[in-house]
């Protein structure tokens, strides 16, 4: 089905056709028998253990897809095993101006600079606290800070962000690593995200925390924000973010997709060789099929998330990509 469609929102603008495909998968979330349905004939289970979370299969959604919370019941009926909202702020903003997203389809690569816009902290809680139906597996939100905050106060926007989310999520992601908030990424030092993993577990109670760092960020720069992150209370790691790149606009923006494959998978050794085994970690980055998938799974990571490969593949991807991980196994 999703080849026929495919070229009609191809011929829009990628922003454009994000959004169309968000109002539909949110029109199914809001039809819970037809989700149910449609789950319990997709969605396959290979259930495991994470952070003290029981996730339906190793595969998730990437923040970014979903930053309102307006369609979780329509991804698990796709046959995710897990769903990451967000990036939420404290406060609503709209974003970078646009254009602001475009597809590469010869090297299956997305480049955005949304700039974290969304309905704002609040907003979503609430989204989230009305749902009719929450749908039987993990909801993690990602949170991140307010682009008129500076970095200074960059402690505040975390502890509020996830105060107000924390009750409504099954764990919380902070995001220092998106390139496309100026400064952001500034925030990835042992000294600023100790403050940050901190202030968020103040309010976060026994919730499982996440951080999500940048494929750039490596050596022991990374090895020093991570015992960090880890010492101030983390649960677990992802990795890793959108490269840094330059937009068709010639502006600053993150680049996705298949060209992230390779780093992506480095990134997760090098981070899961210094964590070791215990500490949970998420691998996301150019993961397009069972290959990829595995070979993510093979770095060290113990789930894995998907985004860009959606766009050109359609959503049923993840229980495809589940399927072929619990054959595999």
């Amino acid at each position: 089905m999703y080849s026929l469609l495919r070229p009609l929102l191809f011929s829009l603008n990628a922003e454009t056709a994000h959004n169309l495909a968000l109002r539909s998968t949110s029109l199914l979330s809001r039809l819970t028998p037809l989700a149910k349905l449609l789950h319990s004939v997709v969605a396959p289970f290979d259930p495991v253990t994470v952070a003290g979370l029981t996730f339906p299969n190793r595969v998730g959604l990437a923040g970014g897809m979903d930053k309102n919370g307006v369609a979780p019941a329509a991804w698990w009926a796709f046959g995710f095993g897990f769903v990451e909202l967000g990036t939420v702020t404290p406060r609503p903003q709209a974003g970078n101006d646009k254009p602001r997203m475009w597809r590469d389809v010869k090297r299956r690569a997305l480049f955005n600079r949304m700039g974290f816009n969304n309905d704002g902290a609040d907003a979503v809680a609430a989204r989230l606290a009305k749902l009719k139906f929450r749908p039987p597996f993990p909801i993690g939100v990602s949170i991140g800070k307010n682009k008129d905050t500076p970095n200074e106060r960059a402690e505040d926007d975390y502890r509020i962000a996830g105060e107000k989310l924390a009750p409504h999520a099954d764990f919380l992601t902070i995001n220092v690593s998106s390139p496309n908030t100026a400064g952001l990424r500034a925030l990835q030092t042992a000294e600023a995200m100790g403050g940050i993993v901190k202030a968020v577990k103040s309010v976060c109670g026994s919730k499982p925390l996440f951080v999500k760092f940048a494929p750039e960020l490596t050596g022991d720069e990374l090895k020093a924000v991570l015992d960090a992150c880890l010492a101030a209370g983390a649960t677990g790691i992802i990795g890793t973010n959108t490269l840094a790149a330059t937009s068709p606009t010639g502006l600053p923006c993150g680049e996705s997709g298949r060209p992230l494959k390779s780093i992506a998978c480095e990134r997760v050794r090098e981070i899961r060789q210094h964590i070791g085994r215990g500490v949970p970690l998420i691998g996301v980055g150019g993961i397009e099929d069972g290959d990829s998938a595995r070979a993510m799974l093979a770095a060290g990571a113990d789930l894995t998330q998907i985004y860009s490969a959606l766009v050109f593949q359609g959503p049923f991807l993840a229980a495809r990509l589940a399927r072929d991980l619990k054959r595999s196994r």
